[in-house]
């Protein structure tokens, strides 16, 4: 595929182990946020997602049934397999995966088994979703996965909904904290570069910005995806990486709000821990909450 021929995804969701949906959605309350009822996937996963008026999305991601995602590991699942896979070598709170947009999943597979990064079988399921107003809608996905194999520890998924959810969830992504969207996503690797090709696969992008830090690489509705090294994760979230082995590990969320004061007195009331860096609110990671969430205007 030329350059030429192009065009960027769109940033779509970020996938976010916990430990279980109860402790994370406490947290994510205490934080702010407006969570969705709990939705469970037909091979034993299940979420509870944060949406943004930017039509993006958190999927923090417990097991309900531990039988049913071994078996379906088993059986190829790719998903449930790099999430069995991430909690036994990094935890049960963090992140795994970034999720981007697809209008045909079919041809992302056919794309990164050409260039030689495709993580195994695609994946088309569907599962009920809870709406605000009690009813319930089905959705359908088709998945197509892209990994690299120095990198155990994260991978990128490309996501085409084949029978959408309803489009109004106006209710569910209005935020007490002020969050209307997602506007950085943060990985860390001691020399980012290693891992830009994967980067321009996944969002189908040759544009990369490299800096002494690292590297950006920019989604087409604005959602930045960086990969920084450890001068960058100490720089800009005053957070030392010692002993980082090699591989992309998913560091950190940056949210835009729309009122920065706003958030930090609700922050301050609900007595979250932050500091301010770079006219940022910088919270570390802890138990619902896996990864250094930022907020900024």
């Amino acid at each position: 595929m030329s350059a030429v021929s192009r065009t960027p995804r769109l940033l779509d969701h970020l996938v976010l182990p916990v430990t279980d949906l109860a402790t994370a959605r406490e947290r994510y309350a205490q934080l702010g946020f407006t969570v969705a009822a709990d939705a469970l996937h037909p091979f034993g996963t299940e979420n509870a997602c944060v949406f943004f008026a930017d039509k993006t999305y958190l999927e923090p991601l417990g097991i309900a049934k531990r039988e049913e995602c071994e078996a379906a590991a088993l059986a190829g699942n790719v998903f449930v397999a790099r999430d069995q896979a991430y909690r036994f070598r990094r935890g049960h709170d963090g992140f795994s995966a970034i999720v981007l947009s697809s209008d045909d999943a079919a041809a992302d597979h056919a794309r990164f088994h050409k260039a030689g990064i495709s993580a195994g079988e695609m994946l088309e399921f569907s599962r009920p979703m809870k709406l605000p107003d009690g009813s319930q809608a089905t959705g359908s996905f088709r998945l197509a996965f892209a990994a690299d194999l120095r990198s155990p520890d994260f991978f990128f998924f490309t996501c085409q909904r084949v029978a959408p959810l309803p489009s109004d969830r106006s209710a569910l992504e209005t935020h007490a904290n002020g969050v209307i969207g997602l506007s950085e996503v943060v990985l860390s690797e001691p020399n980012p570069t290693d891992f830009q090709y994967i980067l321009q696969e996944a969002v189908d992008e040759r544009e990369v910005s490299a800096h002494s830090f690292g590297m950006d690489i920019e989604t087409r509705n604005g959602g930045k995806i960086s990969v920084l090294n450890q001068a960058g994760m100490s720089g800009f979230f005053g957070r030392k990486t010692p002993g980082h082995s090699r591989g992309l590990r998913g560091r950190a969320v940056v949210f835009k709000v729309a009122d920065l004061s706003a958030t930090e007195q609700l922050l301050t009331a609900n007595a979250v821990s932050f500091t301010r860096k770079d006219n940022r609110l910088i919270v570390p990671e802890t138990p619902g909450q896996g990864v250094i969430f930022a907020f900024g205007e």
